[in-house]
């Protein structure tokens, strides 16, 4: 088969896999301009000239300047805001063409694919890179050169269903990038283009889920160390992040209600108590497992709960209204 024919037939699987979260945003070449600077400017690194010219199907070497008035296309992430219900198969299968994307999906945003994403967790997408196979390329030089690690050539066969069988020039293939941080300027740029509207914030809420996560032992030891002072500071500063999954969302309110015992500010702790449960439903009040304190403060705040008051029903109509005697 003629390289002509073999770009066109993986030109058409690579459209037909690609899901829709592609966050890439356009660039109008200036007069001067090369590659390598607008790959420095953009994402803080020379070396990402090589993802330019890529997805730009150019064939430039470095340095050399580019025509004025070119149109690029610019690789960045998206993000997406996951809902209750959602897996890491019916994410990727929207996100990125194919269910069985799921792994490469959640390996992507550090985790395993057997571990569920949670309820209003923001999680990255890969940009979906279209790559012309060269005439002495393989799996492992492709990897090695977009991805950094030879050994992720599993992930790149699997992810364009090769199955083990061997490139041929001209073949195009999907090289699932995680690895596109954005300088200032290249945010400024990305906005500016309206591409950050599509890309449900543009990771601000995975940001500060990330740093919930990696303070959250911390936030445990304060409680476990009877600092509970510290601890209400530090979960109040959590919950000031905004943004944070469901579950994060319950365990912080679960040591903020154990920390507002221990300090007996009832008011509070009841308040906490109903905002762990509310974030998580399936939570139980095991005596076993909590103190007779916070079960009367969780017992307190649901007996509030129910004894909100509510609107006084309309008085009875009396049979005879309306009609004098």
């Amino acid at each position: 088969m003629s390289r002509r024919a073999w770009l066109s037939v993986g030109a058409l699987a690579a459209t037909t896999l690609v899901g829709s979260a592609a966050a890439a945003f356009p660039h109008v070449v200036r007069e001067g301009e090369t590659l390598a600077q607008i790959a420095e400017r953009t994402y803080g690194r020379v070396q990402m000239e090589q993802v330019l010219v890529a997805a730009n199907a150019l064939d430039a070497g470095a340095g050399v300047p580019i025509m004025p008035g070119l149109r690029l296309e610019v690789p960045a992430l998206g993000h997406h805001r996951v809902t209750a219900g959602e897996t890491w198969a019916i994410l990727a299968e929207r996100l990125l063409g194919t269910a069985d994307r799921s792994d490469v999906l959640a390996l992507s945003n550090d985790t395993w694919p057997w571990l569920e994403p949670t309820d209003g967790q923001e999680i990255i997408v890969p940009y979906n890179l279209r790559y012309v196979v060269g005439q002495h390329d393989t799996l492992l030089t492709i990897a090695y050169r977009f991805l950094g690690k030879r050994d992720h050539a599993w992930m790149l066969d699997k992810y364009n269903h090769l199955k083990q069988d061997p490139l041929r020039r001209g073949m195009v293939i999907l090289v699932p990038l995680t690895d596109l941080p954005l300088t200032a300027q290249g945010k400024a740029e990305a906005a500016s283009s309206g591409a950050l509207v599509r890309s449900e914030g543009a990771g601000r809420a995975r940001d500060a889920q990330r740093r919930v996560d990696a303070e959250l032992p911390q936030l445990a030891g304060d409680v476990r160390s009877g600092r509970y002072i510290d601890a209400v500071a530090r979960a109040s500063r959590l919950l000031g992040y905004g943004d944070l999954a469901r579950v994060q969302i319950a365990t912080v309110q679960r040591h903020l209600l154990e920390a507002y015992v221990a300090l007996d500010a009832t008011g509070l702790a009841e308040t906490a108590c109903a905002a762990w449960r509310e974030a998580d439903p399936a939570a139980r009040l095991d005596p076993i497992e909590l103190s007779p304190k916070i079960v009367r403060a969780c017992t307190s705040s649901t007996e509030l709960h129910l004894r909100a008051p509510s609107p006084d029903p309309a008085p009875p109509i009396p049979a005879d209204a309306g009609g004098g005697r």
